[in-house]
């Protein structure tokens, strides 16, 4: 099982890194293995929208994760994608929302789950707790060997070499409060890492079926406390900053919603309230692209609307 899953990655990342996604409107720009030494080589897909190149104006942006199962479904392992060009068009016809372009970064594959998991709380816990927390993973399949967290590198490609990139390249507004990161799942995970490490870069997160047990289940599960006591320290400014959380109850979602409760404890006691802070609960949704696309509206607009 470990061999399959890990070996069915490595297979999706090639077998997409040659096709272009296919937008309603818009542009795509891939940036092809994009270097970094602080981390693997990955394709970065920039979704322009169709007025841009004949504008004047400068665009906020929304940073993602999972880059190649945001655009086009007809390319994507599973057959599903968020469609954040369809839906970023349309509030962008309907709504008085700030327009951004999105910079959808590739995972890496059998790395993802290095990459994503908050490093600062995984050293949190004692040997023991990391040995098990290897185990479980090992048994999953997601790892081959003893896991150790890449996020604090990961971070670095972001905000060190890739941000510095698109903004001298492309016609972006520079500060936090025009510059966003949003995942879901892992992707949710790293994406609030990011805001905590570096809130002057990034003004706010959106965390779609945040995966707040790091691993594959609930149950002598030492990683969400690790999480808390994370978050309640390293949390940023409410008044400066903006977070989105939300969660299904079926598959792989049916693990968060209790979690997610005591993460809105904490978010509570921090000074976050309904002017920066959204927690939704989808019932019946389930842990996929086609449930994220449906409900990605909501994170859209209480980012960028105005």
């Amino acid at each position: 099982m470990k061999f399959h899953i890990l070996s069915f990655l490595l297979i999706i990342s090639v077998i997409s890194s040659a096709q272009i996604p296919k937008v309603v409107e818009g542009k795509i720009i891939r940036l092809e293995q994009f270097n970094s030494t602080y981390t693997n080589a990955r394709n970065i897909d920039i979704w322009l929208p169709k007025d841009y190149e004949n504008s004047d104006e400068k665009y906020a942006v929304l940073y993602m994760h999972d880059g190649q199962m945001l655009l086009d479904s007809s390319i994507a392992w599973n057959k599903q994608s968020w469609d954040v060009d369809d839906m970023a068009s349309t509030l962008f016809e309907k709504e008085n929302i700030t327009k951004f372009i999105v910079v959808g970064i590739w995972n890496d594959g059998q790395n993802r789950h290095a990459d994503y998991f908050p490093q600062k709380p995984y050293e949190i816990l004692n040997k023991a707790e990391k040995k098990y927390c290897s185990k479980q993973l090992t048994e999953k399949g997601r790892i081959l060997h003893e896991f150790k967290p890449n996020s604090d590198n990961y971070l670095k490609f972001i905000v060190q070499e890739l941000k510095p990139y698109i903004d001298k390249n492309f016609k972006t507004k520079i500060d936090p409060n025009n510059t966003y990161i949003a995942g879901s799942s892992m992707g949710g995970l790293i994406s609030l890492y990011a805001l905590c490490e570096y809130p002057n870069i990034f003004g706010g997160a959106a965390c779609l079926s945040t995966h707040w047990p790091g691993i594959f289940s609930i149950k002598h599960n030492p990683i969400p406390k690790v999480f808390y006591q994370y978050l309640s320290k390293n949390l940023p400014n409410p008044t400066q900053h903006k977070l989105y959380f939300d969660s299904g109850d079926q598959t792989l979602d049916a693990l968060y919603p209790s979690l997610q409760k005591k993460v809105d404890g904490i978010m509570k006691k921090k000074g976050y309230s309904e002017k920066n802070w959204m927690t939704k609960f989808f019932p019946g949704d389930n842990h996929s692209e086609n449930a994220w696309k449906n409900r990605l509206n909501f994170p859209l607009l209480f980012l960028f609307g105005k």
